[in-house]
C-alpha cells in the first residue's frame, strides 16, 4: 500500500518540474525578445537588399514612401527617434499593427511587399 501512494506523489513532483522548466524558458524568451537593443541604427530591407540605414539618434522626424514592385506601398515614419510603418496597402496590415521598431529580435515585417525593418548587427554595413 506504501507504493500505490508513493506512485502518484512521483507524477506530481514530475509534472512540478516540467511546469516549471517551461515558465523559466518562458521567462528566459521574454527577456531575450524583448531585449533593448545596443545599436541605434535601423536597416530598411526589401527584397533581401538593404535600401536605407538609419542612425534613430541622429535622424529627424520625417516620413517617407516605400514603393514595391507589385505597386504597393509602406509609409515609414520616424519620430522621437522611434521608427514605425505608419500606413501600408497591403491586406492583412500586420506591418503597421506591429508599432514601434523596440527589439533586435522582433522585426517589422510587411510580408506582401518583401519588406523588413530591423535593427543593424554591430559592424553592420549596407
Amino acid at each position: 500500500m506504501n507504493e500505490t501512494a508513493s506512485k502518484p506523489d512521483k507524477k506530481i513532483i514530475i509534472i512540478l518540474i516540467v511546469t516549471l522548466l517551461i515558465l523559466i524558458f518562458c521567462v528566459i524568451w521574454t527577456i531575450s525578445a524583448f531585449r533593448k537593443p545596443e545599436s541605434r541604427k535601423v536597416l530598411i530591407i526589401q527584397n533581401n537588399e538593404i535600401i536605407q540605414e538609419i542612425n534613430l539618434d541622429s535622424d529627424e522626424n520625417q516620413e517617407f514612401r516605400i514603393q514595391s514592385a507589385d505597386g504597393g506601398y509602406n509609409l515609414v515614419r520616424i519620430q522621437n527617434h522611434e521608427i514605425c510603418i505608419a500606413e501600408a496597402d497591403c491586406p492583412d496590415q500586420t506591418c503597421v499593427k506591429t508599432g514601434v521598431l523596440r527589439s533586435e529580435n522582433l522585426p517589422i515585417v510587411c510580408l506582401p511587399h518583401k519588406l523588413i525593418i530591423r535593427f543593424a548587427e554591430e559592424g553592420e554595413n549596407s
